[in-house]
């Protein structure tokens, strides 16, 4: 176990909530659903504020059925937080609207961050912030719909280097009525290669006073959130692929913030147990135990990674389809194994400098708003 130095937390604040320590779980397509969440928040006795899987607009107004079950929060969960995509600004106020109606959630993010091209060839994510009338026209819908629900936003550097947005978008966002702003270090064409520029966020933090910055990329362990905060002076951190096969990092970060404890350094005994119990729980969420342990796959080399593991049991562990079966390659490893040097690092996609996919004639001008409507949102959900 390794001692962290105590830190000056900041507080943050998003509407009427007060998120101790100022730590966010960054939406993740196929990952944050409520078994990662559950995970995540009792590592750190339910400090911090976790976010849903992206839901796409339309597919919340039309109810669709994956949709609905993404939707779902644990009764423990406080606040609920649900992230929305959306490039229509009709269907992106009814979804709001329909949350707080039904009282669906507690806190609305905006997806303005992603860089998939199945989401930007259709303007939305990453590549809207450039359409100024189009992001404002958004944001004053989602706003303007919800009522006393906070609504926040995340969003990236830009498109590339030559089409920079976040410095306007933050503005716009503050004129709109957002309530906090997560800036993601990176441009879309970056995807997640490269290193993230920690001096946008402080850039940003300082162009928009008025409201809360959390800054997003590069978090791997809880010294680099404190660094980030030193260096930035954000409000708050988001934290994505640092958390990917490691959900006790935000027990990690509950202790950097406070100057509490110390940081976890599991064996892969402890890991195993982690595992199992992570499969477990999407098993009872999908409610069928095959489908759960499936689902979990994806996982495996996240939670292996630094661990001396060989191909075929990672392989096996990787193919799994039922409890027992996790049960048996988990008992087949060298569990005594300490946490090893060299374990945390990058995790996930590692791609960069990829072109980014965008609707024809785009990025001619950024005020010319045509041809964008209801029908360019995808019609699931999770991104």
């Amino acid at each position: 176990m390794t001692t962290l130095a105590p830190s000056p937390s900041p507080t943050l604040t998003i509407g009427p909530h007060s998120v101790q320590p100022p730590v966010v779980l960054a939406p993740m397509a196929g990952i944050t659903n409520a078994p990662f969440r559950t995970l995540c928040r009792e590592f750190s006795q339910g400090k911090g504020l976790f976010v849903s899987e992206m839901i796409t607009t339309r597919a919340l107004v039309e109810r669709n059925e994956k949709t609905m079950q993404l939707i779902h929060f644990d009764a423990s969960e406080t606040p609920r937080s649900i992230q929305l995509y959306g490039v229509d600004p009709v269907t992106v106020g009814k979804a709001v609207r329909m949350i707080v109606d039904e009282d669906l959630a507690d806190h609305i993010d905006l997806n303005f961050g992603c860089p998939v091209p199945k989401v930007t060839r259709k303007g939305g994510g990453s590549a809207l912030p450039y359409k100024r009338p189009l992001l404002r026209a958004i944001l004053h819908e989602a706003v303007g719909n919800a009522g006393a629900l906070p609504v926040t936003m995340k969003m990236r550097k830009g498109i590339d280097d030559d089409h920079i947005t976040y410095l306007d978008a933050g503005r716009i966002a503050v004129d709109e009525g957002v309530t906090a702003i997560a800036l993601h270090g990176r441009t879309a064409a970056q995807h997640y290669g490269g290193t993230a520029d920690w001096e946008a966020i402080a850039r940003l933090k300082e162009h928009v006073p008025e409201i809360p910055v959390l800054g997003n990329g590069d978090i791997w362990s809880a010294d680099d959130a404190l660094r980030m905060v030193r260096e930035t002076g954000c409000d708050g951190v988001v934290v994505g692929r640092g958390c990917l096969g490691r959900p006790w990092l935000f027990g990690d970060l509950v202790s950097a913030f406070e100057g509490t404890g110390s940081f976890a350094a599991p064996t892969l005994r402890e890991v195993a147990g982690v595992i199992r119990r992570h499969a477990e729980l999407l098993g009872e969420w999908i409610g069928d135990e095959a489908r759960g342990v499936i689902d979990f796959r994806k996982h495996v080399a996240w939670y292996l990674k630094g661990f001396s593991v060989g191909s075929e049991m990672r392989k096996r562990l990787a193919i799994t389809s039922s409890l027992a079966e996790l049960d048996e390659g988990l008992a087949l490893l060298d569990l005594d194994q300490s946490w090893p040097v060299g374990a945390d690092g990058p995790r996930g996609r590692t791609s960069g400098n990829n072109r980014v996919v965008l609707p024809d004639g785009w990025l001619k001008d950024p005020y010319d708003c045509a041809g964008v409507g209801a029908d360019a949102e995808l019609d699931t959900s999770g991104g």
